[in-house]
């Protein structure tokens, strides 16, 4: 999640501009850079430096002029290109006259950077962002103005953006942009301000004003003025801001766990940008395997920890019933002490939120040394998973700050099933029609984790009833064992209270001895093949006196039946439930958490990254 900060009409604009980076650097990121309008000319400054690089920048903006009243800056999440200062934000254009920083992901920029290569442009990096500064400077040759070319632009790009731009030829001006991605505005008297979010600009703007998707908004010292994408003016709709710099960084909610888990549908909706070509294949940017080595796979291993595990029980699922090819799962600590037999006809991936799990990493490294392919799914590009991987696949989930993992855990699920997909495109599994509609299914998915998350009301009331239990059991048949196991987690994490994940078929084999009353069995009812036999385990801890909470689909009678509560939720492809069931099991801890008066974003005993054996 990158961060975006402009101004135009300060007497200096560099303080505000770093002042805003440094607001913003709880979003993760990996470089930092500003551009200043300085006497009809663009002064950049750029640094790559890791979590260090906005310090790095104050100290190369010393020199910086200091008369500049206008300027934008960014600090990057890298996604498209490595972390480094040639890829680093604002961007320019062959000229240096134009100027440009941007959030999100241009889905179409191979054959917009191809097309701009063939007339003449030099490019000085390896990101998708860059096109869009090349194709704008284009459009200014034929004649438009700064915000007619972005609006031009804009027509010919797909994929998600915040943009900022300037142009050295009209002083005191930004145009910006935004299709998903999040923008607002700010003014105060005689200066406006641009920002992805509050803090970057909380106690300098007195107002606030969100952009919505498809609006293009020209910002100068006296105010702002705002159109769609065919010219025609609009009104903003006006942010009510009473947070201070803690509680904005926090987006108003109250933690950092809320609000990663609202940020969702956003987090999906970006691992699955730019991974469709024109023929419907799937493609990875990233993942640096040809086809050929990707279809010669005979056997996958999949090696994590803690949530990931239960990501990579999911996608074991699909790969086996989408592409055919046998898989492992194997819990990264004991991956190699156990002598694995993997050769170079083996894939083994390692799937880590912060690509430096340790266990993970050293499992990785033994399966390189016995010859195998390996992949890394992380959320931090060239991690040392990055790094050690003969390929990568990344989820664009942004920073997670809170200890227990959400919007990770659901963009590395959308991840691997993306990657089962297209081995299964390669295998010839499925018919290319089968592939196209589970493609589709799955871009339905954000939209319904919404709903899930518009639900939350219904989920505090049952937690609330259900708030003096010690003892949960939940239970799960398919993929819904591993959501029971990630439910339970989440519960142990946050609530500290017993909890266990079991598949249902299992609980007459001992964990129906504990089955009395007083005991929670939170049933996974979303897989519609073995619900009846789920409907039978209800049965028998109904009988033996425990309380039933159900997560079933929408209207299902049945389960209401049987059920003491019913979280219900909406209907999707049996392999996707698990992105839309983990939202509900994480809302549920969330409140049993909160009605314990627990820290949901620091959990005793916990760490975000586990870096020692």
């Amino acid at each position: 999640m990158c961060g975006i900060i402009g101004v135009v009409g300060s007497p200096d604009a560099l303080p505000i501009l770093l002042e805003g980076l440094e607001r913003l650097e709880y979003r993760g990121y990996d470089s930092a850079g500003v551009v200043l309008h300085f006497e009809n000319q663009l002064w950049r400054a750029r640094a790559a430096e890791g979590v260090e690089s906005v310090s790095a920048l104050v100290d190369q903006c010393a020199a910086a002029p200091r008369e500049s009243g206008s300027g934008i800056g960014h600090t990057r999440w890298a996604t498209h290109g490595a972390p480094g200062e040639l890829n680093a934000h604002p961007h320019v254009d062959c000229s240096g006259l134009i100027a440009l920083i941007h959030n999100g992901i241009i889905e179409n920029h191979h054959e917009l950077s191809e097309q701009l290569r063939a007339r003449g442009h030099v490019f000085s990096s390896v990101t998708d962002t860059e096109v869009l500064a090349h194709r704008i400077e284009e459009h200014r040759a034929e004649g438009l103005d700064l915000e007619a070319a972005l609006r031009a632009t804009l027509h010919e790009v797909r994929g998600a953006f915040a943009i900022a731009v300037v142009d050295a030829r009209e002083p005191d001006v930004i145009i910006a942009a935004r299709r998903v991605s999040p923008l607002i505005i700010g003014t105060a008297e005689g200066s406006t301000y641009l920002a992805s979010d509050v803090p970057a600009i909380l106690d300098r703007a007195e107002r606030f004003f969100v952009v919505d998707d498809d609006q293009i908004c020209r910002l100068t010292p006296n105010g702002f003025s705002v159109t769609d994408l065919s010219g025609v003016p609009v009104t903003l709709r006006e942010l009510e801001v009473s947070w201070d710099l803690e509680s904005a960084q926090k987006g108003g909610y109250d933690d950092f766990m809320s609000k990663e888990m609202h940020e969702q549908p956003m987090a999906i909706s970006a691992t699955l940008l730019d991974r469709v070509d024109a023929a419907g294949q799937i493609t990875f940017d990233e993942l640096r395997l040809s086809d050929d080595q990707l279809r010669t796979v005979d056997k996958v291993t999949m090696v994590a920890c803690g949530s990931s595990y239960h990501t990579a029980m999911v996608a074991k699922y699909a790969i086996e019933r989408w592409a055919r090819v046998s898989v492992e799962v194997d819990t990264a600590s004991e991956f190699r002490y156990r002598d694995p037999i993997v050769d170079a006809t083996s894939m083994v991936i390692g799937v880590s939120q912060s690509g430096e799990t340790i266990d993970t990493f050293t499992a990785l490294r033994e399966a390189k040394q016995r010859g195998a392919m390996v992949v890394a799914v992380t959320n931090i590009v060239d991690s040392s998973m990055a790094r050690e991987a003969d390929a990568v696949l990344y989820t664009r989930a942004g920073l997670e700050v809170c200890v227990v993992a959400t919007k990770t855990v659901l963009a590395q699920i959308v991840a691997l099933e993306l990657l089962a997909l297209r081995l299964a495109q390669l295998r010839g599994t499925l018919a290319p029609e089968e592939v196209a509609r589970l493609l589709q299914r799955l871009h339905d998915v954000p939209a319904m984790v919404q709903e899930v998350l518009d639900r939350e009301a219904k989920v505090a009331d049952v937690a609330h009833q259900i708030a003096s239990t010690r003892d949960f059991f939940f239970l799960g048949r398919n993929v819904g064992f591993p959501t029971a196991l990630e439910g339970a987690l989440k519960l142990k994490e946050i609530t500290y209270v017993h909890a266990e994940g079991y598949p249902a078929g299992e609980l007459k084999h001992g964990p129906l001895a504990l089955i009395e009353p007083g005991v929670v069995v939170v049933a996974l009812m979303t897989d519609d093949i073995l619900r009846d036999k789920l409907l039978s385990n209800l049965a028998e801890v109904k009988s033996r006196g425990a309380t039933v909470l159900a997560v079933a689909h929408d209207g299902d009678s049945q389960v209401a039946a049987v059920a003491d509560y019913v979280i219900c939720v909406p209907a999707t492809e049996s392999l996707f439930t698990p992105l839309v069931d983990m939202v509900a099991l994480q809302q549920l801890a969330y409140h049993l958490a909160r009605e314990r008066g627990l820290n949901v974003d620091r959990p005793r005993n916990l760490a975000k990254t586990v870096t020692v054996e």
